[in-house]
């Protein structure tokens, strides 16, 4: 058993898929067009760090309540975790790729963390090897 998925919801596919692609340097998976339950055109969008088994799907809002969700997935607390292995290279490209850091790096007994926002306002644990 495994989790293949996360839904991410975003406010627009193709700037969530620059970020995740671009800064974050995630893989574009799929992105194939769809249509919703009433037979709106949506897309099926998947992004998912490279070597990684799980990936996010990236999900368009859909009406008001989806909307008001945009980078509140997790309640403002830290609801997704990036582990990578060079933490000081990884944390330096994504300041200057102008990523938002909302805590600095700090040692903790797990390791090197910083926390930032993507592109939605989500807060993610930058994660490394002490």
């Amino acid at each position: 058993m495994r989790i293949d998925l996360v839904t991410l919801i975003v406010d627009e596919y193709d700037p969530a898929i620059a970020f995740f692609t671009g800064v974050l340097g995630f893989d574009l998976v799929e992105d194939s067009p769809s249509l919703t339950d009433d037979g709106r055109p949506k897309r099926w969008v998947v992004v998912r760090p490279p070597g990684a088994q799980t990936g996010l799907l990236l999900a368009r809002a859909d009406g008001d309540r989806q909307s008001a969700a945009v980078g509140r997935q997790t309640a403002g607390r830290v609801g997704f975790f990036l582990d990578v292995d060079d933490f000081d290279a990884t944390y330096q490209r994504m300041v200057e790729a102008g990523v938002t850091f909302v805590r600095e790096p700090r040692t903790e007994s797990h390791g090197r963390v910083a926390v930032f926002l993507d592109i939605a306002g989500n807060r993610w644990d930058l994660l490394g090897k002490a």
